[in-house]
């Protein structure tokens, strides 16, 4: 592991339009063992110190590159910086010098990054194109005076696969006539119309831009001020085309992150499907439509460039309403595993789903091989430690089902199929500590569930502090952390005496920071 001390700093005054602050850094060895209390250990987490979004989620060069907001001071948010981390695999990963530091234009809030192939921006060459971080800038001094206008769009440019970046000298490349909340830069490049797009959001709605070489940006129009939910700010947009599984339809999804106003409260992250025709997107969806409805999947973007075209995507793991106070010590937060998205359709409407990567099976290994499983009586598996565990079976979810992880101190959670209801709960209002903030236990999780005779798969992805839960391929999903005292040792499954669950299986996975 690797932290990064800032040994030289050189501040002028500087418009502008002149060269912004020079950062210089060398790497320092220290050692993290990613072995304390709670610590994620197939999920990325930062070595030490705070993380919330992630940022500048890019494909190069065979490097899938995670940047993401930080503050190297603190284990609470603070100025913010972006770190980075980089995979071969989206599994494993590395972890790099921080890429971004604040200078006189501010701190360096979230954005996208993209690889500049035809040199649009000058910055690289066909031979060596440029990847091109787009973020926001936060003035802090400019916000306590109570300004306006103080975010603003910068971008900085990489010519050795994001090991080092540079500022471009005239930024900001978009200013801001007085609008408070005006971030979150999510650039792609739009073929049909030989240009690149950025969306970001401006409180309530979303903005779209173009731009010929992505210094130069005219604002094309806007989305979302009587659309979608709006029970909060709007965060972390992200636009991008997918094929109807199935069909050769192609439609366009908007991704847009929602603070406070979640299904279940606090964070969460909506989606509206449409068009985009190079200037507007429009949606005539009437629901609101979530990508998750656990309550710790917040700020999520997907990547650009990926090898084979997937739109993988990346959450942070937590929820603004308890996010600094969760009870870690050397770190706070991690990411969510990364998720392929897929778009459906069934008779009424479009839906998208998001499901683990293929790759999350390199470091899986059977601990009950897979077999059918009767609950004439309910199915109980014990052993010391449940905490590294995957689950996955099939079964028909239109009768009741139950299952339940618990710990000898009596810490418990539980994830319930109620087809009378037609609802999905996850409960974790006992399933370890909570007491940092009353909101964090809550009461139980709702989703809406169409209930119907057929078969479908229940994987359930358990770490040191978190569940995933995958109903359907991802159709409906659960993220939450936990913190419970003790590992969980004993999984209990129940449900209607003639219920079968096929092909179950019980994994073991693998530290990704440990050999094992």
């Amino acid at each position: 592991m690797v932290r990064y001390f800032l040994l030289f700093l050189l501040i002028s005054t500087f418009s502008c339009k002149e060269k912004p602050t020079v950062v210089e850094v060398v790497p320092e060895k220290v050692t993290f063992n990613y072995s304390e209390k709670f610590r994620p250990q197939y999920h990325f987490s930062p070595p030490e110190k705070w993380m919330n979004d992630p940022n500048g989620l890019v494909y190069h060069n065979g490097i899938y590159h995670l940047f993401y907001q930080f503050y190297p001071e603190d284990i609470v948010w603070g100025p913010m910086h972006w770190g980075h981390a980089t995979s071969k695999d989206l599994i494993h990963w590395e972890h790099k010098p921080i890429a971004l530091y604040p200078d006189e234009i501010g701190d360096i809030f979230s954005g996208s990054a993209v690889v500049d192939v035809d040199n649009t921006s000058g910055f690289g060459s066909k031979e060596n194109p440029a990847l091109v971080a787009i973020f926001t800038y936060h003035l802090m001094a400019g916000e306590k005076a109570g300004r306006k206008d103080f975010q603003t769009q910068g971008i900085a440019y990489s010519l050795d696969n994001g090991d080092t970046w540079v500022k471009y000298e005239n930024n900001p490349v978009i200013g801001n006539d007085g609008i408070k909340d005006f971030r979150d830069p999510k650039v792609m490049w739009h073929a049909e119309s030989s240009q690149w797009i950025l969306t970001l959001v401006a409180g309530d709605h979303a903005k779209f831009y173009g731009s010929p070489n992505l210094k130069d940006w005219k604002l094309l129009s806007e989305f979302g001020k009587e659309q979608g939910a709006h029970g909060g700010v709007w965060e972390c947009p992200d636009l991008f085309k997918l094929k109807v599984e199935g069909t050769d339809e192609e439609k366009w999804v908007l991704l847009v992150s929602i603070n406070p106003g979640a299904p279940n409260g606090g964070s969460g992250t909506q989606y509206f499907v449409g068009d985009f025709d190079g200037e507007t997107f429009r949606s005539d969806q009437k629901e609101h439509k979530w990508i998750d409805t656990g309550r710790d999947n917040y700020a999520g973007v997907t990547y650009n460039n990926t090898p084979t075209n997937e739109r993988i995507f990346i959450g942070w793991m937590s929820n603004w309403d308890y996010a600094m106070k969760t009870p870690t010590e050397v770190w706070r937060s991690s990411m969510t595993l990364p998720r392929t998205m897929s778009l459906h359709k069934n008779k009424e409407d479009f839906f998208l789903k998001n499901y683990p990567v293929a790759a999350i099976d390199q470091i899986a290994s059977e601990k009950v091989p897979s077999t059918m499983i009767s609950l004439e009586e309910p199915y109980v598996f014990k052993t010391e430690n449940l905490n590294k565990t995957e689950l996955v079976f099939q079964t028909n979810l239109s009768a009741p089902l139950n299952i339940s992880f618990s710990n000898k101190g009596g810490e418990h959670f539980s994830f319930e199929m109620n087809p009378a209801t037609k609802e999905l709960l996850f409960d974790r209002t006992q399933a370890g500590l909570s007491n940092f903030e009353e909101r964090f236990a809550g009461t139980v999780q709702k989703a809406a569930y169409e209930t119907g005779d057929r078969e479908v798969e229940v994987r359930l992805f358990l770490d040191a502090s978190s569940v995933e839960v995958f109903v359907d391929k991802g159709t409906y999903v659960f993220t939450n952390q936990l913190f419970p005292q003790n590992p969980y040792t004993e999984l209990q499954i129940s449900g209607e005496k003639d219920a079968r669950l096929n092909n179950f299986r019980i994994n073991q996975l693998k530290s990704i920071w440990h050999n094992e």
